[in-house]
């Protein structure tokens, strides 16, 4: 192999064959390591469909229909049994007794399986879709969470499976928090004789609870003169 020398010579060795048949060894692993890497599997357009994909249904019940809707998130498994196993959403299926929807729905589950099987990053369809909102109004959904719209609970179900399956990371309260959370807690139940808060789940808020800001929960308790949140934390008081 020719190489050029653009600068002035001021000296020169004789190599040794040993020294050079050194380099050719130490730089023989290199090739192993590239095949090694070609061999892992990543998820694409062109990757065909399993026979078989692992899947979860998850029920979605709104108050804007008589029916529910289930959402079927099936998942592909790459490079199985090997260090670089990972688990991808491939193909998404919603089915429902209402038929109102049926157009839009098909429309929507096509497009988000091409995003799915196209591969990358796809944990920005969960925003995507949580900022849907319905002209109409939203909606309080169980444990007092805000929906926005019924796109937005639909994206709040892949954001659950997504998390289930290790693609989002949980980024719910830390231990601080959460001790936080419980004072403020046992603060409200204490100034209101736990008569507000009696016969409830820990999921569940007072009735005259307002909206969080901050997690869209409907959860926020008027406490010192300022609204706190009893589902994160959140104080106007700071």
């Amino acid at each position: 192999m020719a190489t050029r020398i653009d600068k002035k010579i001021v000296g020169y060795k004789v190599g040794d064959t040993e020294e050079a048949g050194e380099g050719v060894v130490a730089a023989a692993p290199a090739p192993a390591e590239a095949e090694a890497k070609d061999n892992v599997v990543q998820l694409h357009e062109k990757l065909e469909r399993p026979e078989m994909l692992i899947g979860s249904t998850y029920k979605v019940k709104t108050p804007l229909s008589e029916h529910a809707l289930y959402v079927t998130i099936n998942d592909i498994v790459l490079n199985h049994g090997t260090e670089n196993e990972l688990r991808r959403p491939f193909e998404i299926f919603i089915n429902s007794k209402n038929m109102d929807h049926f157009q839009w729905i098909v429309a929507l589950t096509r497009i988000i399986s091409a995003v799915f099987r196209k591969g990358g990053d796809v944990t920005f369809l969960v925003e995507e879709l949580r900022s849907v909102f319905d002209p109409r109004g939203g909606y309080f959904k169980k444990g007092g969470k805000y929906m926005p719209s019924l796109v937005a609970e639909i994206g709040d179900a892949i954001e659950c499976h997504m998390r289930m399956i290790g693609l989002l990371k949980d980024d719910g309260l830390d231990e601080h928090q959460k001790k936080l959370v419980a004072e403020k807690r046992a603060q409200f139940e204490a100034a209101s004789g736990s008569a507000e808060l009696e016969g409830c789940g820990s999921s569940e808020f007072p009735a005259g609870a307002q909206l969080c800001v901050k997690c869209h929960t409907k959860a926020a308790v008027k406490m010192d003169g300022c609204l706190t949140c009893l589902n994160c934390g959140e104080s106007k008081c700071g």
